[in-house]
């Protein structure tokens, strides 16, 4: 599914280097990252979606090199392959909740919104507990109701792979518990693989594989 080979990353300004010689993760596999702040992980998941772009070495999803595509053809890959549930949302203020689950159909033609993925909103609003937030506004919203819409808006497109940064990180414990069973069922159900970066050791043994990613970073300390 995915293989990442002798990748090196840096950011210029502040001697951070992430330094992977090799990492596969096979399809369909739930993978939790874990390490200290500031190791890469984010990083990490930016590299592989196209956000980001290594210095040097090649991320593969199913043979394609994410790396060497243009700006335009990374978009609409991720767009229409990956779901990323971003640590910080990603909302639009100026969309109401169900504008911001639609809005990957309205910015590519790699998707089609109609009634069966229209259908496919309602049963993850549904399944999330946001259904009756649909038309407000995310400035309205609580951080864990617009944790919820990010999470739907990334499961909709029903993408092979799932990156998931911090994913349950602004939900109460009864909550947590209820959307990452959904996620999880989510994910099941496509077949997709996961990729999900935490801090909360508690959930660990639900997932296949875990990654310390201490030994991927490496720091400037002069």
């Amino acid at each position: 599914m995915i293989n990442i080979n002798l990748l090196e990353f840096s950011y210029s300004d502040d001697g951070f280097h992430l330094s992977i010689p090799q990492l596969t993760i096979n399809e369909a596999e739930k993978i939790a990252i874990i390490g200290p702040s500031g190791s890469g992980k984010t990083s990490l998941l930016k590299l592989i979606s196209g956000i980001l772009l290594p210095q040097k070495g090649k991320v593969s999803i199913d043979d394609v090199v994410i790396n060497q595509f243009s700006d335009s053809d990374r978009r609409d890959y991720r767009i229409a392959n990956i779901g990323f549930i971003f640590q910080d949302f990603e909302l639009l203020d100026y969309l109401n909740t169900e504008d911001n689950i639609f809005h990957p159909y309205r910015i590519t033609r790699a998707l089609k919104l109609d009634a069966e993925v229209r259908s496919r909103a309602n049963s993850l609003a549904q399944e999330m507990g946001i259904q009756g937030k649909m038309s407000r506004f995310t400035h309205t919203l609580s951080q864990g109701e617009k944790q919820r819409v990010a999470i739907c808006r990334a499961m909709l497109p029903k993408p092979k792979l799932i990156l998931a940064d911090e994913a349950t990180g602004n939900l109460d414990p009864t909550n947590k518990t209820k959307i990452l069973d959904a996620l999880f069922r989510s994910v099941d159900k496509s077949k997709a693989t996961l990729i999900a970066v935490t801090h909360d050791h508690e959930l660990l043994n639900r997932f296949d594989r875990v990654i310390d990613f201490k030994d991927y970073c490496l720091q400037d300390v002069a």
